[in-house]
């Protein structure tokens, strides 16, 4: 069973789902929403209680200024008042590339509040050794976007990413729902014209969250020094090689002086197999 809830945080409201019982886990992306999550809770939500939802100003999750940027330390604090409002002092956190890096935030700005943290492939392009020119090739990103629109910029961004265009997994289109994996990003449709719903989303992530996120440079010291243990996920086998977020999770993986985590699939490979994602993540907490 599966509720929906809302909740009111500084310059938001939050729609978010709860499922299952047992230890509590939080499932986040960013700006992927809780729909998108949902194979992955349901097969978590047999020993968890999952808590999923829409990150500020995405689908459900509606802000009182629509121009606010999203940043990892305001999501990170949503998720912080998530935690308050279902009266937990701590929980296992799941994110997914920009959620990972919302989850790295909260483990920084909110000591304690995280016991584990699976951070899978999130995009922290400033550990790369080639920052500055993926910082620009984000620039030209929102750049399309403002001169093109949401379908030319989604199409360059998944170029950019790394998805070989008729690859696995690979979207050929702007996003739209339900999603397929790899997602991970704005969610999408094989074929029709995506929602409104949808456009709006992959406007917001453009124009408000994809530099933010890419931005964001982790505090490895704060996630060093606990009391959280912090992992980093990536696609098994040849799953993710080729993507970017393979490079910057291997990145930091190194600077926690840990290898990674395999996941089944690639960067969306929650989506595309979730029993056998939810294993693996089962086993990972277990560990903890």
């Amino acid at each position: 069973m599966t509720t929906t809830r809302t909740l009111d945080v500084p310059g938001a409201r939050l729609r978010y789902e709860v499922r299952g019982s047992g230890p509590l886990l939080l499932v986040t992306g960013s700006p992927m929403g809780a729909a998108d999550f949902a194979p992955l809770a349901d097969a978590m939500a047999r020993d968890h209680t999952v808590v999923t939802h829409d990150p500020r100003g995405i689908s459900g999750s509606v802000l009182d200024d629509p121009e606010q940027d999203s940043t990892p330390e305001l999501r990170a604090d949503d998720l912080a008042a998530l935690l308050d409002a279902l009266g937990a002092e701590t929980a296992d956190v799941f994110g997914s590339s920009g959620g990972a890096v919302t989850g790295l935030a909260l483990v920084a700005r909110h000591p304690g509040r995280v016991r584990t943290l699976v951070a899978h492939e999130p995009p922290c392009l400033e550990l790369l050794p080639d920052a500055a020119e993926q910082r620009a090739a984000v620039d030209d990103l929102i750049a399309t976007f403002h001169r093109d629109g949401v379908g030319a910029a989604f199409a360059k961004f998944m170029a950019h990413a790394g998805f070989e265009d008729g690859g696995e997994g690979a979207p050929g289109g702007p996003p739209s729902e339900p999603a397929r994996e790899p997602a991970g990003e704005p969610a999408r449709e094989p074929a029709g014209a995506p929602s409104d719903q949808a456009l709006a989303d992959g406007a917001r992530f453009f124009v408000h969250e994809l530099r933010g996120t890419t931005s964001y440079l982790p505090d490895v010291a704060a996630l060093r020094a606990g009391p959280a243990r912090v992992l980093v996920g990536v696609g098994a086998g040849s799953g993710s090689g080729s993507l970017v977020t393979y490079r910057t999770s291997v990145a930091l993986a190194g600077l926690l002086g840990a290898e990674p985590v395999e996941f089944p699939g690639d960067h969306g490979g929650f989506i595309g197999h979730p029993e056998e994602f939810g294993e693996v993540l089962r086993k990972v907490l277990l560990e903890g």
